[in-house]
């Protein structure tokens, strides 16, 4: 079992029976390269039908929880319940906000707030009764400082400033996992994107159990290394939609191996690896529910401003906490909206704490719109042919809502 997926109780391992589903891990074991459509030494495969899946060829202490969560999200939507790779936090009110996002863009960052309880990192359910977490672990970026006897320190890196030095310490000395480390007898460094994972009780303010109200806020994180989007913007349901379906950001330098600058990518539902079924298929239970439950929707871009990489600048990260602390309290529903020629996305003139000349990027990012709304066009090809849940309006909507040039 892995260990970063949700530990059992006493009493479920006493009245615990037949497995539900069997996961084979044969670490560095290597799979057949000749087999049909094998292009690796390293393979997860799963069988539905026999419920098991087998790993091989790899050491990296995720592909467990990541197979799981991709049998999660072809088992729940059959049962009605939307499985989603986001972040949740909740407010001491019960109010509660989604982050969908991929890395770099500040997914397990932005939620980090002491006055609020952390429900889940990475990985959640929605049903009828609110929310649910379905892993047992936080997973935050670090960075190797120094060995003494068993204990690794680790410090925060730009990427997850989450949690204090002493926390860490106090997390690692009983329980971490780390990731993308090179390890000796003599030393431990750092490879690319190293990671430390605890579990999810030694955080202070953690919701245990991981459970809570239906969100009031869905918050979809870009990271945009054009300089196009604005810092923040509200969403209506189709533009939701689009830029869910998008899951468009940068990846950047120690998100993933090789990346020296900002490169556009994009993935289905902030999840494309994981997805088993089509992503127009969670978008549309994505929709009833925050339609069914009153969720308000926001773009927030944690990228460029000023211009695109290389001319603008990164927003800073106290920035996006106003803007996201703006979100929690509601101070963003009952001011003034102006409608920007980019997806027809509706900016703010003023945010609090926020400087105002950010706030709308079009001024300064005219040459890059045409390469920029080439990208998603491109992208969202694939998807004009089907219909996106029961109302063909919504799909009409949906496909208005992307880039006109």
């Amino acid at each position: 079992m892995d260990d970063r997926c949700i530990n059992p109780t006493p009493k479920e391992l006493e009245d615990y029976g037949t497995p539900d589903f069997t996961i084979y891990n044969a670490g560095q074991f290597p799979c057949n390269r000749y087999t049909h459509y094998m292009t690796s030494l390293t393979s997860i495969d799963i069988n539905l039908a026999r419920k098991e899946m087998v790993v091989l060829g790899t050491q990296y202490a995720g592909e467990i929880k990541k197979g799981l969560f991709s049998l999660m999200h072809y088992l729940m939507p059959k049962r009605e319940i939307l499985s989603l790779h986001s972040g949740s936090k909740m407010g001491k009110d019960g109010d509660v906000a989604l982050f969908f996002g991929l890395s770099g863009t500040g997914k397990t960052t932005l939620p980090t707030d002491h006055n609020r309880f952390l429900i889940g990192d990475n990985e959640h359910c929605w049903s009828d009764k609110g929310l649910s977490n379905i892993e047992g672990f936080v997973m935050q970026s670090a960075l190797i400082c120094q060995r003494r006897k068993s204990l690794i320190y680790l410090m925060p890196s730009s990427l997850g400033q989450c949690w204090r030095m002493w926390f860490l310490r106090s997390a690692l000395e009983r329980w971490t996992i780390q990731t993308n480390l090179l390890q000796d007898a003599v030393r431990a460094c750092p490879y690319e994107n190293t990671q430390a994972s605890y579990a999810i009780e030694y955080i202070p303010n953690a919701k245990i159990p991981c459970v809570g109200p239906h969100p009031e806020n869905v918050i979809l994180l870009a990271c945009d290394a054009f300089g196009v989007l604005p810092p923040v913007s509200k969403l209506n349901l189709a533009q939701t939609m689009y830029h869910f379906i998008s899951g468009y950001t940068a990846l950047v330098a120690r998100t993933e191996e090789g990346i020296k600058e900002p490169q556009a990518t994009f993935s289905a539902c902030f999840g494309a690896a994981f997805i088993m079924l089509h992503p127009t298929k969670y978008a549309a239970m994505l929709a009833e529910k925050m339609q069914k439950h009153g969720a308000t929707r926001w773009l927030v871009n944690t990228g460029w401003s000023g211009g695109s990489y290389g001319s603008g600048s990164r927003i800073k990260l106290p920035y996006t906490r106003k803007i996201i602390d703006a979100i929690h309290a509601g101070s963003l529903l009952n001011v003034d909206y102006t409608k920007t020629e980019v997806f027809g996305l509706e900016i703010l003139s003023k945010v609090e704490g926020v400087p105002s000349e950010i706030l709308d990027p079009m001024n300064a990012v005219s040459l890059s719109l045409p390469g920029f709304f080439k990208l998603f066009k491109n992208n969202f090809k694939v998807f004009v042919n089907y219909k996106i849940g029961q109302d063909n309006r919504l799909t009409e909507g949906i496909l208005a809502a992307g880039p006109v040039f």
